[in-house]
């Protein structure tokens, strides 16, 4: 499933995140103007969505009615990196690439 910003602009990034804890998580994204994102993600759900480069997934892990900031993750940390050719620019630089490892 794929959730898209409302306006399109040429800074959106594909995104994946995977719960991989037992317990239930509430991903947000509030630091983006005008959009906000928030989704329950259920142990071992996998989901895929677009954000702006500059959004930060707010992860909260635990019961829904006390659920406690656990994590913040850069969305160009969890960008899915397609094959490019070399014709193309990278639009992030390749030392902000990362692997999450959690």
């Amino acid at each position: 499933m794929s959730y898209q910003l409302s306006s399109q602009g040429n800074n959106q990034i594909l995104c994946y995140y995977a719960n991989a804890t037992n317990q239930i998580q509430v991903l947000r994204i509030g630091n983006i103007p005008n959009w906000y994102f928030e989704r329950v993600m259920f142990p071992g759900q996998r989901m895929m969505f677009e954000a702006a480069a500059t959004a930060v997934l707010e992860i909260h892990t635990g019961a829904v009615a006390s659920a406690i900031l656990s994590d913040n993750i850069p969305c160009y940390v969890l960008r899915v990196i397609e094959e490019v050719s070399s014709e193309f620019d990278r639009v992030i630089p390749e030392a902000k690439y990362a692997v999450l490892a959690r």
